[in-house]
């Protein structure tokens, strides 16, 4: 009656997505149990939120674990009493019924459902951790050859003024986080803007810096950087394919929709002088380690055509995301466009998975999802680590918890020369987690999102410990959809068992 996805620990149709929380009393400790269920695409899937496991079941057991949540609410446990309460709840025959509830209650006894949470003992943990600074985003460039009319950054000048990076600014970054970094080995940089390609000499000099501290201080650096494509050419290209182990190239989907959105500063659109630069570098780099990145707008809310024409231009690793911004922008996503950007993506996935049996398969960002491993505890409880494992470093050497924080200065931890000077600020952001955001609690979404984005979470609510709710919906709908997705190819991949399961 139903298969599972191993251990899966990452993380509308009829379905309302609702958790179930209860508790049980056994030796006077409360143990929380969170589960959920949804139908998507013809498939209906339970989660077990806490264990992670992923169950794709027939109508039976689908509405039957409802009868069992009952059961466990009211501490009613014995497997006889349980199948006479389904008896008595639907239409099914008493021995349907029993070989049901028999697979859920084998399920429960394995940790596979009704699961106790495995995490909120060691989130107490989090903020005594050691401090190591693992990730840097660089803001090469406080300029943009752009006027992007969604851009946080204003163009570039992050509510202050123009300025390039010194390599002497840039140097001294990254002799902090090699310093700061304890054992660990592998450290991240980012270089970021503004547009980076504008201070391109000194991401060379920096690229080359860093590589030679690797050997002696025992460090390997993962370089990546972010562009709009302005600027990019041949010699770009090799060096970045030499050098970076990832390329973000900034695109928004169709030409109309691009233009409209990153044009240039006389406002000619920028979609022509980019995308053949960019599926250029796409097919130099074998369709790995880049993603084209677009973020779609109330302007575009068909942005699932967007990203089926990224896929139709050949790209293979796509990633658009919706803006944020507040209700007094013309382009801001508002609550009454929830439900049709809910089914929206509905529709993408169902598209991905076309294009995917026909051998056409993209990543989509959003959609990808580890169902047998995933991050670290750590990762999975605080999500990014803003403020404590990684930090933007400003053109003139501030610090501050991540890019989306530059440039508001309640937010300045410190700078290249003194270090960090606020713990107060960095000891905050290590204790936001998302068993310190009473939003989360109730989320079946928890663990896949680890609370959320902080600096959303401030711009809508002035706190870290909330989250931005459009974007929790939202999210909760591509994890819907993630694993709906899986369960489709896995099924497709095996005849077999889809005969026996379905």
């Amino acid at each position: 009656m139903c298969f599972l996805y191993e251990e899966c620990r990452e993380a509308h149709e009829e379905d309302v997505w609702f958790p179930v929380r209860f508790w049980a009393d056994q030796d006077r400790e409360r143990k929380e149990y969170v589960i959920h269920r949804y139908q998507n695409n013809g498939f209906s899937i339970v989660l077990d939120v806490n264990s992670g496991s992923v169950h794709v079941v027939d109508g039976v057991v689908y509405e039957l674990v409802s009868v069992v949540e009952r059961a466990l609410a009211e501490d009613v446990s014995e497997a006889e009493k349980i199948v006479r309460l389904a008896v008595e709840a639907t239409t099914y025959p008493e021995g349907v019924c029993r070989e049901a509830v028999g697979e859920i209650l084998e399920l429960k006894e394995a940790g596979m459902l009704f699961s106790e949470d495995p995490y909120a003992a060691y989130a107490d943990t989090l903020q005594k951790r050691e401090t190591v600074v693992k990730a840097m985003c660089l803001h090469i460039a406080h300029d943009c050859n752009l006027a992007c009319a969604y851009c946080f950054a204003e163009e570039g000048e992050y509510h202050g003024r123009r300025a390039l990076m010194s390599f002497e600014t840039g140097k001294a970054a990254l002799d902090f986080l090699v310093k700061n970094s304890a054992n660990r080995v592998n450290l991240e940089v980012d270089f970021f803007g503004g547009e980076p390609l504008l201070n391109w000499q000194v991401v060379k000099d920096l690229v080359a810096y860093g590589r030679s501290l690797e050997e002696p201080y025992h460090k390997k650096f993962r370089f990546t950087l972010t562009t709009n494509g302005i600027l990019l050419d041949d010699e770009v290209q090799d060096f970045l394919n030499r050098e970076m182990s990832n390329v973000v190239l900034s695109i928004d989907g169709r030409r109309e929709v691009h233009d409209r959105m990153r044009p240039f500063r006389g406002g000619q659109g920028s979609y022509d002088r980019i995308i053949p630069r960019f599926v250029k570098l796409a097919e130099s780099r074998e369709q790995k380690n880049y993603y084209v990145r677009g973020t779609f707008t109330r302007y575009n809310l068909d942005f699932s055509k967007d990203v089926l024409h990224l896929a139709d231009l050949g790209f293979e690793q796509i990633s658009v995301e919706p803006v944020v911004a507040q209700d007094s922008e013309a382009y801001a996503i508002r609550q009454e466009d929830v439900p049709g950007i809910l089914e929206e993506y509905d529709r993408l996935a169902v598209a991905l998975l076309e294009r995917e049996k026909a051998g056409k398969g993209v990543n989509f960002f959003h959609f990808m999802i580890d169902l047998e491993g995933g991050p670290c505890v750590a990762k999975r409880l605080s999500g990014c680590g803003s403020g404590c494992e990684y930090l933007a470093v400003t053109p003139w050497g501030d610090f501050y918890p991540c890019h989306q924080f530059v440039g508001q200065e309640q937010f300045l931890m410190g700078n290249v020369e003194e270090g960090i000077t606020r713990t107060d600020i960095r000891d905050t952001f290590k204790s936001c987690h998302v068993y310190a955001k009473e939003t989360c609690q109730d989320c079946f979404a928890k663990f896949y999102c680890s609370g959320g984005c902080a600096a959303n979470s401030w711009n809508f609510h002035k706190t870290i410990f909330d989250a931005y709710g459009i974007g929790c919906e939202l999210q909760r709908k591509r994890v819907e959809c993630a694993i709906m997705m899986k369960a489709a190819l896995a099924e497709a991949a095996s005849p077999m068992k889809k005969e026996k399961t379905r």
